[in-house]
């Protein structure tokens, strides 16, 4: 039986579909072939056909070959990711609502899921928790040497039946073991109490964290130092309709993409101040207007960080659809927008996050990608790392003066005439990609540098774009490396996957993609990622990669540096005291000869994904450890010189009075 016969052995017409040709507003007519015969006449030209695509990566490939030179002696990129899916037991695969599928339009739920990650069981090894749109979330237990068990039914975090959209893991309640929270799409956020074991109890309503929304990224960070972790929800805004779909998902409204026009569809995020422990559970409480962090951004995601270096976390807040806001946390009690004066232009469309030293100077910078400018046009290849020229008018952008159109990185310079100042250069450090969603940061090369890994791609009914890794270059620039290391294309060069079916015979017989025909049919999209983690999959000393690709099987890539070369690095777990047992909020420095690498412990892994992680530093050369630093949420300071070797985990504890 051949790859177009379904399992009844009904042949089946394969629907393609046009790629560069297509608007924001709907789909081109398609191309239709039946299998064994001489292709249709297509209604209109195919754009892009799977011959033309093939020879396009192939010359991205080559060009990006052609600039090895350009990569410093100490960036090595002598080593490749290899897909080991297959190998790995994980059979994860995510699925859509229609929405994103039959139905297609440009709605919200095209932003697809995270996929987190932690020890549930304490067995030294790290699991994996995917989420999905349809069917039910999968929890998959890491057996050791890359293999990994599906535990999703003795976990009990299937949430079936709900349209689930990110994961983040943290230690709510300091018992020593990894929490686990999931936001939905009008289904009621849950929160998951690990028993220590990987068995979780759903305390959400007790809890006081069940809101019902259009919720979104989920981020742990202790606001006020008072050793609990609190927790950031962000609502994107009001995006679907009362009418419900297969499946029984929320169908969304039409001109979704113009709902931050509306003040009916503002939907305000959410900050929980963490109780403790009343009545034998967790307690939370909503504390967004009296901390002033009583924001209406269509946003997507968050990322705390204590970037005034004031002893306090602060919270950067995305928005998909206008200005990003920087709130400054003054002494645990209230946040002050200080926007303006620290980021005076900002992407229009953001999408990830991602806090890391880039230049090794112990500031922290921050990249930011932006999917929605990228929508105001269609292009080609040959403009994917130029920002975007962007088509839609002041009446819709309500303030595009003050924007980049496109991704952004602001260079920390640290205080300049007394006030914090940072510049956006991501020009000139290379960060500018296509249709990205998410940023992971993790030093792939164990290098000293950490590099970023961007998922990307539209996905049906738009063409083929690629993730981007890109190597940083000694703290100069990024440097695009995803056909140099094997990270592209994904699944070799199959980049299309059957995406849905339609009956033309009977049911779907008036679905623009059954024009001119009668009986199945099955339309083809382009693959595409959109959660990603960075962690040591398999223990071998080196960051493997890790994906949900969007209404597609996960994708694990496995790296083979610690083959290729002796990998110096060195993890650090850290275990609070007086602080959050996580040790969320804290700021690591290695000190190792004349190299000092600097890292804040903030649990986020990727879009939509918070993971309970130790921290991962490569060290390039150096193969002996001074010493390394902990500033403590808590206020304290911690040094520690014995026992540090390359090549382990070290586990740190607070000390229970300060030193």
């Amino acid at each position: 039986m051949t790859e177009a016969a379904d399992r009844r052995g009904r042949s089946r017409p394969w629907l393609t579909l046009p790629a560069i040709a297509l608007s924001i507003a709907g789909l081109a007519s398609p191309i239709v072939a039946q299998e064994g015969d001489a292709p249709a006449k297509p209604a209109k030209r195919l754009s892009v056909p799977a011959d033309v695509l093939a020879s396009m990566l192939e010359e991205r490939s080559d060009a990006q070959h052609e600039t090895l030179d350009q990569f410093a002696d100490e960036t090595f990129y002598f080593f490749r990711f290899a897909d080991k899916t297959a190998e790995s037991g994980i059979r994860f695969r995510h699925r859509i609502v229609d929405d994103a599928g039959r139905d297609y339009k440009m709605v919200h739920y095209d932003h697809g899921n995270g996929v987190a990650v932690a020890d549930i069981d304490a067995d030294g090894l790290y699991d994996l928790f995917f989420t999905t749109q349809v069917g039910g979330n999968e929890l998959w237990r890491n057996r050791g040497k890359g293999r990994f068990e599906n535990v999703t039914e003795a976990a009990g975090v299937a949430l079936e039946n709900r349209i689930s959209v990110t994961a983040s893991f943290a230690d709510v309640d300091n018992d020593g073991d990894a929490d686990l929270f999931v936001t939905t799409v009008k289904m009621g956020n849950v929160l998951y109490l690990n028993d220590g074991k990987g068995k979780f109890t759903d305390v959400s309503k007790a809890a006081g964290v069940d809101y019902v929304g259009h919720s979104s990224g989920a981020v742990f960070f202790d606001y006020d130092n008072d050793g609990l972790l609190d927790l950031f929800v962000a609502n994107v805004g009001v995006y679907t309709t009362e009418e419900r779909g297969r499946a029984g998902y929320w169908v969304g409204v039409q001109q979704a993409f113009s709902g931050h026009l509306f003040d009916e569809r503002t939907e305000k995020s959410i900050l929980y101040r963490n109780l403790g422990a009343k009545g034998g559970t967790v307690r939370f409480a909503d504390v967004s207007k009296e901390t002033g962090l009583d924001d209406g951004s269509w946003s997507g995601d968050a990322s705390a960080i204590d970037l005034d270096r004031d002893g306090f976390v602060d919270l950067y807040l995305l928005n998909m659809q206008g200005d990003d806001h920087f709130y400054r946390n003054v002494e645990g009690k209230r946040f002050e927008d200080a926007s303006a004066e620290t980021f005076p232009n900002t992407p229009w469309g953001t999408m990830g996050v991602e806090f890391l030293d880039f230049d090794n100077n112990g500031l922290f910078d921050l990249a930011l990608s932006d999917m929605h400018s990228d929508m105001s046009e269609i292009i080609g290849p040959e403009r994917e790392k130029l920002k975007s020229r962007m088509q839609w008018g002041e009446e819709h952008l309500q303030g595009g003066k003050d924007n980049v159109f496109g991704n952004a990185f602001y260079r920390n310079l640290g205080e300049v005439d007394g006030k914090l100042k940072l510049e956006e250069v991501s020009d000139a450090v290379g960060t500018e990609n296509y249709w990205p969603w998410g940023l992971s940061a993790g030093d792939l090369n164990a290098d000293g540098f950490e590099d970023l890994f961007i998922t990307a791609s539209m996905n049906y009914p738009f063409r083929y774009g690629v993730n981007s890794l890109l190597l940083n270059n000694q703290g100069e620039k990024f440097l695009d490396s995803e056909f140099i290391l094997g990270a592209e294309p994904r699944k070799g060069n199959q980049v299309t996957r059957e995406w849905f079916d339609l009956d033309c015979g009977g049911a779907d017989k008036d679905h623009a993609h059954c024009e001119g025909q009668d009986g199945p049919v099955t339309v083809l999209g382009t693959l595409g990622t959109r959660g990603s983690v960075l962690f040591d999959l398999d223990r071998d000393g080196d960051l493997d990669i890790v994906t949900n690709e969007f209404n597609s099987l996960a994708l694990v890539l496995i790296s083979d540096l610690s083959e290729q070369r002796e990998v110096q690095y060195l993890e650090v777990e850290l275990v609070g005291t007086r602080s959050n047992r996580d040790g969320l909020g804290a700021v690591v420095r290695v000190v190792a000869g004349d190299l000092t690498l600097t890292q804040s412990h903030d649990g986020k892994s990727g879009y939509l994904s918070h993971s309970s992680l130790p921290l991962y530093f490569g060290l390039g050369e150096q193969k002996k450890i001074d010493r390394v630093e902990v500033d403590w949420p808590s206020g304290a300071r911690q040094v520690v010189s014995e026992g540090v070797t390359p090549g382990k985990l070290l586990v740190i504890e607070e000390p229970a009075a300060a030193e």
